[in-house]
């Protein structure tokens, strides 16, 4: 079957004979579970954790993709010598968009649908246009996993690279670094999608996932191989080299710093009140972004304009969640004092803003035997939003430091976190774009603000502006 003109894979369970795979004599006769890629001509096999290679004894197949191989490389090469007299010719007249009178480039480039995969081309392009991490990824140095003849080319996987040979952020890199070139409409993730299923089996297969639970994976992710290094370059040089962060921005999560915790990483300050003898705990939790619950009462609310009861905003969402607590008998608190656990109150400050501040709202909860979505209308600010009344200690910041202007926004459209579609809205360079996996719109901010948010982020404002406050 196909999708949106690409090939939908199909999941089965067969006994393969396999040329180019590791294997035992009893794993000879196993059933394997296996994923064909027809895009690649490739099969995943599940069991194994390997690509394999479904042949005959003479490569009759193998033959076959080189054959292919050769001619797509071939067609490759050629469309790359239209592009280039495409530009040369400034003949690109359906990316020119009208801006005050003047004619500009739209320059943005889609992400195609490789099957069910809208939920990693939103948070994708949602990352590309926050500019302060996006730029550190496209200023590090390239990692050239081929060399030789297959310089360049697309080769088709035949076996597993091997996790030493993945490089998550070196894909994550060529990926931003295709976006905003105006070179071309759409490109393909398909090599960054593929170490994904290596190094996140949770995202294996072609099932729609969520967007919130992949940009967690893909952030930790991130984090913990810039730690080890990357390209033979110590992650420290690699952090001191390319950004201008002060060493008091970056939050350390898991470990030392990088880019991922120096841009999004802030800390809680978790405050515990025994209510039997007045025992306090404190706890300092880090984080790279905060999950707030849509509260009970504005569940119905549905639209921006429908009548009837007050309108949702992120301010209710974020009092909700930083606002004095009582704990219900499932969470009772052991109090050390009273050495057993007691009833007691909750209350979250924030110790630490981020430099990036990541609001995810929770549209899906569980009932007894689904999980459903809520999906009520929240107004959030496109500018100015205030975040000093959340801190700790708000005498202490600057008074430019605590105000946030929307950069993105991911929206899941459906009912349910296994269905419906994601697509992104963001800012770039003073005009706001619409992702849809292939197709980027130019829009503007009524039509954001009308927007079903789930995932918010916030950067913070580096100059000072009379917009008003959330």
């Amino acid at each position: 079957r196909y999708v949106n003109g690409h090939a939908k894979k199909h999941y089965e369970d067969a006994q393969i004979p396999m040329t180019n795979h590791k294997k035992t004599e009893k794993q000879e006769k196993v059933q394997h579970t296996v994923c064909m890629d027809c895009s690649s001509y490739s099969t995943y096999c599940y069991r194994c954790d390997d690509f394999v290679v479904n042949d005959t004894k003479l490569g009759l197949v193998q033959k076959v993709r080189e054959h292919l191989q050769n001619l797509e490389n071939s067609a490759f090469t050629s469309d790359r010598h239209r592009k280039r007299k495409l530009l040369e010719n400034s003949s690109l007249n359906s990316k020119l968009l009208k801006v005050n009178g003047s004619t500009a480039a739209l320059c943005a480039t889609g992400l195609r649908n490789l099957g069910n995969t809208c939920f990693m081309n939103a948070i994708l392009q949602s990352l590309s246009n926050i500019q302060q991490f996006c730029c550190y990824f496209k200023e590090l140095p390239a990692v050239e996993l081929r060399n030789g003849k297959t310089a360049g080319r697309r080769t088709y996987h035949t076996r597993s690279q091997g996790d030493n040979n993945v490089s998550l952020v070196e894909e994550f890199r060529k990926t931003l670094c295709a976006l905003w070139q105006g070179s071309q409409t759409a490109f393909s993730p398909e090599s960054l999608f593929y170490v994904v299923w290596k190094i996140m089996p949770n995202f294996r297969g072609y099932q729609q996932q969520d967007a919130h639970e992949f940009m967690r994976y893909l952030l930790d992710h991130l984090h913990l191989e810039l730690q080890g290094g990357f390209n033979g370059v110590s992650r420290s040089v690699i952090l001191q080299e390319n950004s201008s962060l002060p060493a008091s921005n970056k939050c350390c999560i898991n470990g030392a710093s990088t880019v991922v915790t120096a841009i999004f990483g802030g800390i809680l300050q978790n405050e515990v009140n025994c209510l039997i003898c007045g025992t306090e705990s404190r706890k300092f939790d880090p984080f790279l972004d905060l999950s707030l619950d849509i509260p009970s009462q504005f569940r119905n609310k549905r639209t921006k304009n429908q009548e009837g009861g007050p309108m949702c905003t992120l301010r209710d969402c974020l009092r909700s969640f930083t606002d004095l607590e009582e704990l219900d008998e499932t969470e009772l608190y052991m109090c050390h004092k009273c050495k057993k656990k007691q009833k007691s109150t909750k209350k979250f400050w924030i110790q630490k803003l981020p430099k990036v501040l990541c609001l995810h709202l929770k549209r899906f909860h569980w009932t007894a035997y689904l999980r459903n979505k809520v999906d009520t209308y929240v107004e959030f600010p496109l500018r100015g939003l205030d975040m000093k009344c959340y801190l700790l200690e708000p005498e202490n910041s600057g008074p430019e430091s605590c105000l946030y202007d929307l950069a993105a926004v991911v929206v899941h459209h459906g009912s349910g976190v296994g269905s419906g579609h994601y697509t992104a809205y963001a800012a770039h360079e003073g005009r706001w774009f619409h992702f849809n996996d292939s197709t980027v719109t130019l829009t503007d901010e009524e039509t954001v603000v009308k927007a079903k948010a789930y995932i918010l982020f916030y950067v913070e404002r580096q100059a000072k502006s009379g917009s008003d406050k959330l």
